[in-house]
């Protein structure tokens, strides 16, 4: 925030932030004829989609008050956009100018009256944004002023020719000295205090509180040779302070945290044990282990990560990258004042620091570290090469300019390599520490820090990115030798050298990054082939306007590899790839590691340390066609081609310059549910919409899975019991075990007696504690499903086995199927039914239940009703069980066994309740939670069936059950996210009586399933308490229904619609498949947009709806953006076309209302009303502009100028 004041005496409070597309009408607005002649005609959408940086000035009633639109090479055309440092170099070789010190203004545009004040805030903020910008320059034709504005920052320094024609260019610089000057650092003085301390007490109080008011003065006096204290000054007075010490807890750390790319910060030494003893000895590649260890987790716990650790993974394995460039490094200076000039020594760092609290070296840290044999741990004879920072703040204002401490404090310790930082967890992600490396902690480090490392040759300003040459590779080999891909990386820097292209003829550019003549990172790319199919299939138009992007600007990066103590120069290295390549945008696709024994990826792709600095991009769902019935007017094969599915990261050129916050807070989600898969995808992108898309979002590449059951829950400590022996720590954990089919526990009456089941105490709340019957199996999970499997192969339970399927639900159904279509006879198949808890049955349709009965009987299939287990193997050792015995209403029976299904209804595990008791959170029936997720710990949210809402809400009726699971997964992390992002508004509390209600959803709840006679089986509702569907279709707002078909016929489909004429019941029963994605789409529609269904129904024009919804006409309602069109068409019809006229939203409630009367009928009224105003061209250009749009995938609709 600033205060501009104009010459008139005006004053005007103005923010500055990253344009926006809604800025584009008012930027127009500010154009004027000098602008043209400044800067050419531009066209804006396209400059801005170009640019690497653009902001915009706006004051307090968000009126736009200036913008300006930098790029990195120059504009009116006087050099080529990857050769213009040598035209600028000859103009002024007093101006060091490079790529990663230089923007060019393409554009700037101001209110008059602010002009001057704005433009000088823009340059501010820009010199600020971009930490490596030295340079600002501005080209103008030469026979044009700068006028009073620019004139005010901008000074001429020569002129340089247009490349086509011969009118000459005058070129203006900006520097950096001038707007937001390099700080001044040096050594610290006792009489700093006075300025340091109110700095320092806004950040915290508690070390003034431990240690007294001058423990800052005591700090400064007691420097010695390995205690040093620094601070930043300006005008003459202190405005930041560091404490950096070379007293190291080595042990601790090489305990803690994986340091073997650093060489453990340690000096290397003849003694040093870098490679395991024999008996340890790994035979498969760190590389490999790598990409293999994500395939093995399908966990319990899961953690998400910040996409650093990823990258920094991949850091670990390139031992000897660090060693080759040490070698090759020799003394090089810079542009920056003081940088260092001693030989550059390439190791890495480590720390124990936290923003603004002091932690001696000394200190003793409590520390438990689980001893872990499993993997090998390198031992370091040699001394340490590392220096920590104990202590650090820095004035706000100035923040942008943390790292002009690290060339003062390096000078201090000329035999250091290395500086470490550790900070809490919890800590947001300061300046400073951006431009450091995140060590990766092993497994079992409970150290509550994340530690950071930084190089010296960080510090190195001359680093260039060029296209490779054949000299390169040597340089390329040493680079990449140890790392799994290297193989595939050395054939694709030969072919480039060989062709430029691959042998199929599309286009390969290779990069390399180069300091001091040693390259120290490499960048493979191809032009994207397939970007048709990448825009159909991805949401990548959330991140840029495809139509403004040539097809050969779209770049697929294939490798990237860059030194890690260069990690800070990825963003640079990849705007240079897009500069010098001639690319706007970048993907790179992460595959499914194994499927099927195969890897998918058609060609190599190795893990890129970009990745943190890339967009995950959330796939779109697909609409499915019927080609045959489209024909012609159907999808292009781009479009409608089932490829190999894989998760997409992008980055372009607007997002070259973009901040990114990393979250170091640990948040451990306990169970792998539709709910905690759906919070982990929404923290990641976005919601996911189908089991299919789990393999479009590569969760891996952004969470640590842990594949073990939680144990216990340590509040105090923050840490979750996993396996009774590991623990994993936690800031936020988030409970979503959801409830499991369990083992039965049979009544264990002798059915020799005789009972009956009202002799026989219910013992279905009562927990089996007994061994676990080898061929008893409760089918939860996928794992679940393939053990059975293989049981049934392997004891030829087809052929000859009595399989027994005991419960209620629908997943009876679904078994018995599967087990019919793997060959069993049905008369093998017992399905015995327990007592009905509810007169709600798991169909809820007595048509649909009459069809499944009917099957179960022409299969064969024994049925058993109302039936109590008695006894496994008559009360004898239960495992493997041989028979089951039970009790009815009137004569119990006995059935022989060769495997035990079970489908009770589901609980919560018991070890979980134990858990949840243990750690005393609040359980009655369920785990206890409020309207915001929150258990009686803060620290703890819990969702899905696990949960009920708190009495005091009167609401037992309702719980998560009744609500879509992906939709409350996707409410719980949208409320986290407001503790971590800072773009989202701050939480504020609800009104006290708001806080009284439950949160109500309105996502579909979804079931289906393959059912007995191979019946496809769809059922879609609106959440809802359950209620028989007669006692719903006895109520007299239950509205209408629509059905077609018959159950015999295998060809029923049904629609409630109600009362409001929504559709609100969606059930399908078919002999053949459907797409089912297509008709979930149709909830929630009103009839009216399904083409008037009720008036064609009526009128008898609708005789299967499964036809029906095959017609092109209704392709439009499955597409994904048919939302975005209803919303636009909303806005139209509730905007004013005249600020004395109601809308039409209005004038309808009006008429609802009768606040009008009306000489016709209401409905004539507003149709003649839409018809005669400016809200019919509206609708028909939105829609029309719709169509236009997604094409790609509605090429059956017809619009203006293609017929």
């Amino acid at each position: 925030m600033s205060v501009l004041t104009s010459p008139r005496g005006k004053v005007e409070v103005v923010h500055c932030r990253r344009t926006e597309t809604q800025d584009i009408y008012c930027i127009k607005n500010l154009i004027r004829k000098f602008t043209q002649k400044l800067f050419g005609n531009l066209n804006i959408i396209y400059l801005l989609e170009k640019a690497n940086l653009a902001i915009t000035l706006h004051n307090d009633q968000e009126e736009i008050m200036a913008q300006a639109t930098f790029l990195d090479y120059p504009n009116w055309n006087i050099a080529t956009q990857d050769d213009w440092v040598s035209v600028f170099r000859e103009l002024d070789s007093d101006i060091p100018c490079t790529p990663l010190n230089t923007l060019f203004m393409h554009l700037f545009v101001a209110v008059d009256e602010y002009s001057v004040g704005c433009c000088k805030e823009i340059i501010r903020t820009v010199f600020k944004a971009v930490l490596d910008l030295h340079f600002v320059f501005l080209i103008v034709p030469s026979c044009m002023s700068l006028g009073s504005t620019l004139i005010t920052v901008f000074s001429q320094v020569g002129y340089v020719p247009s490349l086509t024609n011969d009118e000459d260019f005058a070129v203006h610089v900006c520097h950096r000295h001038n707007h937001y000057p390099q700080l001044h650092i040096r050594k610290a003085r006792v009489e700093d205090h006075d300025d340091l301390m109110p700095i320092f007490l806004h950040h915290d109080t508690i070390l003034k509180e431990t240690y007294g008011e001058y423990f800052l003065a005591e700090l400064i006096e007691a420097q010695d040779e390995e205690n040093h204290a620094v601070v930043c000054e300006v005008e003459g007075v202190a405005v930041g302070f560091m404490s950096v010490c070379s007293q190291v807890n080595l042990e601790l750390l090489h305990k803690c945290f994986d340091l073997a790319p650093f060489h453990g910060l340690c000096i290397p030494h003849q003694d040093d044990i870098l490679e395991p003893p024999q008996e340890f000895s790994i035979h498969e590649s760190s590389d490999s282990q790598l990409e293999n260890s994500s395939e093995e987790s399908q966990k319990i716990v899961k953690e998400p990560q910040e996409a650093v650790s990823l990258e920094t993974r991949e850091s670990i394995q390139r031992k000897g990258i660090e060693a080759a460039v040490e070698e090759a490094l020799s003394p090089v200076t810079s542009e920056n004042t003081g940088e260092v000039k001693d030989s550059e020594k390439l190791s890495q760092v480590s720390s124990m620091v936290y923003m603004g609290y002091y932690i001696s070296h000394r200190s003793s840290l409590s520390v438990s570290l689980p001893e872990d044999t499993s993997s090998f741990r390198p031992i370091y004879k040699g001394t340490s090469t590392a220096f920590c920072i104990q202590l650090f703040f820095i004035d706000e204002k100035y923040e942008a300019r943390s790292l002009d401490f690290m060339n003062f404090v390096f000078h201090l310790f000329h035999d250091k390599d290395f500086c470490i930082i550790s900070v809490p967890h919890l800590t947001p992600e300061f300046v400073l520490i951006q431009s450091f490396v995140k060590v990766v902690p092993f497994n079992n480090c409970t150290l509550e820090q994340d530690l950071y490392v930084f190089h010296r040759a960080g510090l190195l300003k001359t680093i260039k990115i060029r296209l490779a040459t054949l000299l390169d590779t040597p340089g390329v080999e040493k680079l990449v030798s140890t790392l799994m891909p290297c193989k595939s990386i050395l054939e694709d820097l030969k072919q480039y050298n060989e062709a430029r292209r691959d042998p199929d003829g599309t286009p390969l550019q290779v990069f390399v990054a180069e300091v001091a003549e040693q390259v120290v990172g490499i960048a493979v790319i191809r032009n994207e082939m397939d970007i048709e199919y990448i825009r159909s299939h991805y949401n990548i138009e959330d991140f840029i306007y495809f139509n403004h992007h040539q097809r050969e600007e779209h770049g697929h990066l294939y490798h990237f590899v860059l030194n890690p103590i260069f990690r800070h120069y990825t963003k640079f290295f990849l705007k240079e790839i897009l500069r010098l390549g001639y690319k706007s945008c970048l993907y790179y696709p992460v595959y499914p590691q194994v499927k099927e024994g195969k890897v998918q990826s058609p060609k190599a792709h190795s893990l890129t340390s970009a990745l943190h600095y890339l967009v995950p991009v959330r796939p779109r769902r697909q609409i499915v066609y019927p080609l045959e019935k489209l024909g012609i007017n159907a999808p292009s094969k781009e479009v409608s081609k089932d490829a190999l599915s894989y998760a997409l990261n992008h980055t372009n050129r607007k997002l070259s310059l973009e901040p990114k916050i990393t979250v170091n807070a640990k948040i451990v989600v306990v169970g792998a549910s539709n709910v905690g898969i759906s919070f982990l995808e929404t923290l990641v992108f976005c919601h996911c919409y189908n089991d299919r898309d789990h393999e479009l979002m590569s969760l891996c590449s952004w969470v640590n899975v842990v594949v073990a059951k939680m144990t216990a829950i340590d509040r105090t400590a923050k840490q979750v019991v996993v396996s009774r022996e590991k623990v994993v720590l936690y800031d936020h954990l988030i409970l979503c075990t959801g409830r499991q089919y369990q083992v039965p526990c049979p009544t264990e009456v002798d059915i020799s007696l005789h009972p009956t089941n009202r002799e026989v105490s219910n013992s279905c709340l009562r927990r089996y504690t007994g061994p676990i019957p080898c061929n008893h199996f409760t089918l939860n999970d996928e794992e679940d499903c393939l053990r059975a499997l293989a049981w049934i192969k392997n004891n030829s339970i087809t052929a000859e086995g009595n399989i027994i399927i005991y419960g209620n639900s629908i997943d009876t159904y679904t078994t018995v199927e599967t087990l019919l279509s793997l060959g069993v006879r049905g008369s093998c198949i017992h399905l015995v039914q327990h007592p009905p808890t509810s007169i709600i049955t798991c169909i809820n349709d007595c048509a649909v239940e009459g069809a499944i009965e009917d099957a179960l009987q022409a299969a064969g299939v024994n049925v058993y009703r109302d039936a109590l287990l008695a006894q496994w193997n008559n009360g004898l050792y239960p495992d493997p069980i041989h028979t089951a015995s039970f009790t009815t209403p009137t004569k119990p029976f006995q059935l022989p066994c060769s495997m035990f299904f079970s489908f009770l209804e589901k609980n919560v595990d018991y070890e979980t309740f134990k858990a949840f008791n243990d750690a005393c959170l609040v359980y009655d029936g369920r785990l206890v939670i409020d309207s915001n997720f929150h258990t009686n710990d803060i620290a703890i949210r819990a969702a899905g069936p696990l949960t009920k809402f708190s009495n005091r809400y009167y609401s037992n009726e309702w719980t998560h059950s009744n609500f879509n699971s992906k939709e409350i997964g996707f409410q719980l992390a949208a409320a986290m996210l407001k503790l971590f992002d800072p773009t989202l508004e701050p939480v504020t509390e609800p009104p006290a009586d708001l806080d009284r209600l439950i949160p109500m959803y309105k996502g579909a709840k979804i079931k289906g399933g393959i059912l007995p006679g191979s019946y496809h089986y769809l059922h879609v509702s609106k959440p809802a308490i359950p209620t028989p569907l007669e006692v719903q279709r006895a109520q007299s707002d239950f509205g209408s229904e629509i059905v077609t078909g018959n159950v015999k016929n295998g060809n029923y489909f049904r629609i409630h619609i109600n009362k409001y004429r929504m559709v609100e019941t969606i059930t399908c029963l078919s002999k053949v498949p459907f797409p089912a994605s297509n008709y979930i789409r149709l909830f929630g529609q009103h009839e009216q947009a399904l083409n008037n269904l009720c008036a064609r129904y009526e009128d008898g024009l609708v005789p299967d709806l499964y036809s029906y919804f095959t017609e092109p006409w209704c392709m439009a309602l499955f597409h994904d953006r048919f939302i975005d069109l209803r919303k636009a068409l909303h806005q139209i019809l509730s905007s004013k076309e005249d600020e004395n006229l109601p809308s039409m939203e209005e004038l309808a409630r009006q008429i609802e209302d009768e606040e009008i009367n009306l000489p016709e009928k209401p409905r004539n009224y507003l149709k003649r009303v839409f018809q005669e105003t400016i809200y019919r061209p509206l609708v028909e250009k939105s829609i029309l502009d719709y169509l236009h749009y997604n094409h790609y995938h509605l090429p059956m609709y017809a619009w203006p100028g293609i017929i």
